[in-house]
């Protein structure tokens, strides 16, 4: 057994442990919605499966809480799938290789998928239980948060009775979020026809940056290595390559790290020179912001290939060089808070298309579709396609909420500890759900983890022990 058996609460680790076997990345969620309806059927707990995969459990109250109003606890079942390069897990497969380190939980060279596996353990560990006080609950596990909240998007909330909600998808235990952002995400096609190019194959590829979520570090200065490449690109065009491709980030919601090109070139000693004089200007540029960044310029072999043609190339490189990305305004109400920003998570080259999703945020309505028209406007004079997808709507703050009184009230007593309120930039399935369930009342709190949607992901242990007994106690409390 894991030494996650060792940890408390024990429970918790104990499923957790369960949901790390389970391969459940994005778009991949039959496997880990099938444990928790096996989980419900093991324990005589009634429950529902959409054709989306997400699940609702109900259990009902006990004790002297068994006619109070019900709540719902809430997580999502999908994680974020990185890997470092040397790593050998195939993600629709494999366990997850976790360990100890200190206080921390950590993946061997993966994403740990805290994010949001804890919560869902803590869910289960409280469903299992007899011996707590709570009133009637409504477990629900939805799917593909990470890939734009798609499972809380389908979900027909009419399965669902209560107007409370508990969301355990927060990172920092001594924080409650209130309010969150909505988003969009923006795909561009570049497509295009190839030509044959003769000369020597280069592999440029940028790699060590730190990423992160798109959403909570995206005001960290944190390099993108998909922009960092347009920027590349851009000053090695005089030196007369020809673009093969170029590949960086699989998430949308992750700031890219690793972004690999493709180029033939005809001075192979120039060019390398060339590049390596540029990329070093730039290493010493990120010391301080980047200082794990590195690169490599690797010639491969001579011989005829198959190129992008120039002009889609050079609106490809256009793009990448000149795209707003990051940060593109903070509130003007809420100090330090992030409002509006986007993030090129996705470049991916097939035979005859380049494409680019990009991750738009904004606690806005308003400056999010100012900000859609402005990509609008960027592209259209591109020869690309462009189309907005994937839609879900911002949090607004309840200045009225039950529960954001109970659970400061709780924290601060148990902890002695001032309890930080809070909106965020990322987004949150609380906004999909105030979207749709009438006089809506939720919070978001969860344990503190570090580097989510990065390979350095770790979990605080005591911070996870901690945050169950309050959550307990809350429940507790609920009337």
């Amino acid at each position: 057994m894991s030494q996650l058996k060792n940890l408390q609460p024990e429970r918790v680790f104990h499923y957790f442990h369960k949901i790390t076997k389970i391969p459940h990345g994005s778009g991949d969620m039959d496997k880990i919605a099938s444990f928790c309806v096996d989980f419900a059927k093991e324990h005589n707990l009634k429950y529902y499966r959409d054709e989306a995969n997400n699940v609702v459990i109900y259990k009902n109250g006990t004790n002297n809480l068994k006619n109070a109003e019900p709540i719902i606890l809430q997580g999502h079942i999908d994680m974020v799938c990185q890997k470092t390069e040397d790593c050998t897990i195939d993600f629709t497969k494999d366990s997850l290789e976790v360990f100890v380190d200190g206080d921390f939980v950590k993946a061997k060279n993966t994403t740990l998928g805290a994010d949001n596996g804890i919560a869902v353990a803590c869910i289960l560990a409280i469903l299992e239980s007899d011996s707590y006080t709570h009133p009637p609950i409504e477990a629900l596990f939805t799917t593909d948060e990470e890939i734009g909240m798609i499972g809380a998007t389908k979900l027909d909330t009419s399965v669902l009775t209560a107007k409370k909600m508990i969301n355990i998808d927060s990172e920092e235990d001594d924080t409650m979020t209130v309010s969150c952002a909505g988003g969009s995400d923006f795909k561009v096609f570049f497509n295009f026809q190839r030509e044959n190019v003769t000369g020597t194959e280069i592999e440029l590829t940028l790699k060590g940056l730190q990423g992160g979520h798109s959403g909570i570090e995206i005001d960290k200065g944190r390099v993108n290595s998909n922009i960092l490449a347009g920027r590349v690109l851009n000053h090695l065009k005089s030196t007369g390559f020809d673009l093969l491709s170029i590949d960086g980030g699989n998430k949308t919601n992750a700031i890219t790290n690793l972004t690999k090109i493709r180029l033939c070139v005809n001075n192979k000693d120039e060019f390398i020179k060339e590049a390596t004089e540029y990329l070093e200007v730039i290493k010493s540029e990120f010391t301080v912001r980047e200082p794990d960044f590195t690169y490599q310029v690797t010639p491969l072999e001579n011989g005829t290939f198959s190129a992008i043609n120039k002009e889609s190339a050079n609106a490809i490189i256009y793009a990448l060089t000149c795209v707003p990305n990051g940060v593109i305004d903070m509130s003007a109400e809420i100090k330090c808070l992030v409002e509006t920003s986007l993030n090129l998570g996705i470049l991916t080259t097939s035979e005859n298309s380049t494409e680019m999703h990009i991750s738009l945020r904004s606690n806005k309505e308003s400056t999010m579709v100012a900000l859609e028209n402005k990509l609008n406007t960027f592209f259209s004079i591109l020869p690309c396609e462009f189309s907005i997808f994937d839609k879900y709507p911002s949090w607004e703050f309840n200045n009225n909420s039950v529960l954001q009184k109970l659970y400061k009230e709780i924290y601060e007593n148990e902890t002695g500890k001032s309890l930080k309120v809070e909106a965020i930039h990322a987004g949150l399935e609380c906004g999909v759900f105030a979207s749709k369930i009438k006089d809506f009342d939720c919070i978001s709190i969860g344990p503190t983890m570090f580097d989510v949607h990065t390979v350095k992901e770790r979990l605080s242990v005591s911070s996870t022990e901690r945050i169950f007994k309050i959550l307990l106690k809350v429940l507790e409390n609920c009337k």
